[in-house]
Parts: structure tokens; sequence; C-alpha cells
């Protein structure tokens, strides 16, 4: 079965070319629209779908009467201020037809890349999509800075599919996938279908952005590097043109496309990132029934938690031990350490009441990563 099928979660991220016509700088209602009815085929499978669009700045720059020229950097946060509404709202007519609504999520660096505002931009994903909404996602260009920004929205893609745990980001290019060269210059160059694993090789083969339309920013190059980035979340990712109405049915016909797959699964490689990539910064002590808990794959509830070692911030990893001071599992806490303490034994409807706001369980389910075996300290 084709992934496209079988993923639970997908980002799709659309780039400027595709959202807004080069020569005019309008929005290509047309194609929208017949993206929008693909979008809605997969909602109506139950699949859930989170969309990356790039435009602002196309759009922005046509409404204040900018040049068509290098912008400088304050131009272009004054470009990208002037088209995000514009962006917006070709998004909420495109959808509203097909009965979707939309969302817009605005993302820095800072909010995939610093655990406690990963974990604030996570629950906010989680929580849109629970309630039908299409997450619209864009790099908020209007206070990026040259040194700190994603640099295109492929990465971007990459790191928001890594965030919401997807199974697939989708990546519509101007071409129909990878070929062993670039197939506008070289008649000769071979469609690559399938890719289980991204070598030098492969990576040699993605040519340079085209910017033939005067929008957009990336090219096959940031494409490999935003499926590497995907990969390595266990998220598979799938190249084709979007050039095509309705490019995801296109691709369910048999249309052309490169897969890049991975070996395993998203939230398996978020669990193994949380049990071997971070450093604890502190330790909770449960009770007998939370330890039952956190063993058969629940939540931490602070109702559970005996006691909190460390001085640790929202978002750090701490390791979870029983009485006798096993390790249990390592996860993110959606409490810093002194609201940690001031919780800890409390049920979940009495946080609110201390704290003066409620986060949540102590420590997710999802953020958790059980130890292959119970161990003391001593024993390492």
């Amino acid at each position: 079965m084709s992934p496209l099928v079988e993923a639970r979660l997908i980002v799709i991220k659309v780039g400027s070319a595709l959202v807004v016509k080069g020569r005019t700088g309008a929005v290509d209602r047309d194609w929208l629209d017949a993206f929008s009815q693909d979008v809605a085929r997969l909602r109506g499978r139950g699949q859930h779908v989170v969309v990356v669009s790039s435009g602002a700045v196309a759009l922005g720059r046509a409404r204040l009467g900018l040049a068509k020229r290098r912008l400088s950097l304050a131009e272009k946060q004054a470009a990208a201020a002037a088209g995000q509404s514009l962006l917006m709202r070709a998004w909420e007519e495109a959808f509203e037809p097909v009965g979707l609504r939309t969302a817009q999520v605005l993302l820095t660096p800072d909010d995939t890349e610093v655990r406690r505002r990963f974990l604030n931009a996570r629950a906010t994903l989680e929580t849109l999509l629970r309630l039908g909404a299409v997450p619209v996602v864009n790099e908020n260009d209007t206070v990026a800075t040259e040194e700190l920004r994603y640099g295109d929205n492929d990465r971007l893609a990459a790191r928001v599919a890594q965030m919401a745990g997807a199974d697939l980001l989708i990546l519509l290019s101007d071409v129909d996938g990878l070929y062993t060269a670039d197939p506008r210059r070289d008649p000769s160059a071979e469609h690559i279908a399938r890719i289980d694993t991204l070598s030098e090789r492969i990576e040699a083969m993605a040519g340079g952005p085209n910017q033939a339309d005067g929008v957009g920013s990336g090219g096959m190059a940031t494409k490999i590097a935003a499926a590497r980035i995907a990969a390595g979340a266990g998220c598979a990712t799938l190249i084709t043109s979007g050039r095509r109405a309705a490019p995801l049915a296109a691709v369910e016909s048999g249309a052309r496309s490169t897969l890049i797959a991975t070996s395993q699964r998203a939230a398996a490689a978020y669990k193994a990132w949380i049990a071997g990539s971070l450093t604890p910064q502190g330790g909770m002590t449960v009770d007998a029934g939370a330890e039952a808990a956190v063993r058969r794959g629940k939540s931490l509830l602070a109702a559970g938690v005996r006691a909190v070692e460390g001085d640790f911030g929202k978002g750090d990893a701490v390791v979870v031990r029983d009485t006798e001071g096993r390790e249990l599992a390592r996860g993110l806490s959606r409490y810093d350490a002194d609201a940690a303490r001031r919780i800890l034994g409390l049920r979940s409807a009495a946080i609110a009441d201390v704290l003066g706001y409620e986060y949540g369980p102590m420590i997710h389910a999802d953020d958790l990563a059980l130890a292959n075996r119970a161990t003391k300290p001593d024993d390492r």
C-alpha cells in the first residue's frame, strides 16, 4: 500500500511558486482550490494534515510594490508582514468550500530547537488537529534574522514533521522527484522512484534551486537535507511535482515521485531520542501506582510523584525512578522543578488552583521512554 494512503499524519510543504503566480504576484486560486480538494480527500479517510506554506514575502512584495530585486532584511520582514494576512486569506478561501477550517501557526527556530518551546508548539499542533483544523505553518519572517532562521521552508517542514510526529513529509517541487542528474539540463537523467539510504552519492545528485519564476529559495539539495532530518525522526519523505492540479491524487494514480524511506517509526525514533540523546537535568520518584501506569505506557500524573530532584526547566529531560531508586523511564517534564515540587501528590484538577495554570500530566506518555530494564544508580 502507498505511504500516502497508510500515513496517519502528513506534513505537506507548498512552495511560493505554487501559491503565487510569479509574473503577477497574485494568488494562484485555481491551484489552491484543486489542492484543497486533495487535502479534503485525505481528511475524509481519517488522515491528519499539516500544511507548511511559503508565499508571504512574495505576496507582500506585490502588495507593497517592491521591485523584482533582492530585498534587504528590513524589506523582506516588511513584505512578510504585509503578505502573511493575504496568504492566510488565500488558504481560508480555498479550504472553506470543502468544509475545512484553517489555523495560522508562525514559527521561529527556537520553537523547534528549544525543548520548552518545542513542547508548547507541539501541544498547539496536537490540539488543532484534534479539533479538526488544518494548521497552516510558516516561518515568522517578520522577526526572523538572517542569522536565526530556518533558511527555507523545506527545512521548516522537516522540523514540523519531527515535532508533530508525522509519518510522511511531502515536498511539492517543480520536478517530479530526484533524478541521477538535473533533468532540465541533462535529458538522459534517470528518475529514482525509491531511496532506502541517503548516501553521499544520492546527495550529490541534487541540483540547485529553480528561481526562474522569481519566487522561492529552495532546490533539490534542500529537499534531500530536509528528508535526512525527517528520516532521523522516523518520517518518510515523498518528493513530487506540485505543478499539476491535485498533486496528491496524481501520485496515488501513479504519477512520478521519489519516496525516501525510513527504517523506524516516528514514535519510536522520538522516544529513542529522549532515552539516548538527552542528558537528564533532574529526577522524579514515583509511587507503586504511578510505576505500574508508566510501565503500561500511561502518562505520569502529579498525583503519583513522591519526590523531585534537581533544578530543571520545562521541557528538560528527567529520570523517573521507583521508590527503590531504580530507573523506570526518562521523559520531558511539562513543569519546571519548582512547579513540580509544588504540585507533586496533587490530583490533576487541583493543579491550576496551586499554580494558576495547568499543562496536563507531569510527563505525557508521548514524552516518556521506558528503560530497557530497571536499574539502580549503583548498577551503572
